[in-house]
């Protein structure tokens, strides 16, 4: 019996040390498992953070396009107003040099009643021009007797005049016209000096 129990505890002790040798192993391979995890969280970790960054990237490009986009638009609408607004800018331009020379001709002096007539035909016309171009916006630029500016007014000449006050405008030599806030050509004036 001496020998069974010998043998009983050769298997207990071969027991004990097969499970202890497994939990060794076993505790290895836990050792590699958390190494193992330790490696993929760092990796996760590491593309999480890339990933991350792109977004944000992305998030930021998104945004400069976005407004990118709001500017283009909005300046694309002050465009189109300012084009709305000053739209008979160049046809106002073309018929100032029409305007002068029905001013010219009206003012001729009429010896006969045919010359009479065609004066007042044109008078007509001209008042009809300055109408169109007033619903436009067009307006003459008020000189004579006002303080000149250089914003408004060209000097072609400077005198010295008693009867007005220095800076001031004495006589015009072309009407000057503005479109709404924008001065389509200034007026030619005569400035006391």
């Amino acid at each position: 019996m001496t020998e069974e129990r010998k043998n009983e505890s050769t298997v207990e002790n071969e027991t004990a040390a097969e499970t202890e040798a497994d939990a060794i192993f076993a505790e290895g391979d836990v050792q590699d498992e958390n190494s193992q995890a330790s490696e993929e969280t760092t990796d996760s970790s590491a593309k999480i953070a890339e990933l991350e960054a792109k977004i944000e990237e992305m998030e930021n490009r998104y945004l400069r396009l976005q407004a990118d986009f709001d500017n283009s638009r909005r300046r694309s609408k002050l465009d189109f107003e300012a084009a709305q607004k000053y739209r008979a800018q160049h046809l106002a331009s073309e018929l100032l040099q029409a305007l002068d020379n029905f001013e010219r001709a009206i003012k001729v002096e009429a010896d006969n009643e045919q010359t009479k007539s065609l004066l007042q035909g044109m008078d007509m016309v001209h008042k009809g021009i300055l109408a169109a171009l007033k619903k436009e916006g067009v307006e003459p630029i008020e000189s004579v007797g006002k303080e000149f500016d250089p914003h408004l007014h060209q000097a072609v000449m400077q005198v010295e005049d008693e009867n007005f006050e220095s800076n001031v405008v004495v006589e015009e030599f072309q009407k000057g016209y503005m479109l709404k806030d924008r001065v389509l050509r200034p007026a030619m004036v005569k400035v006391n000096g």
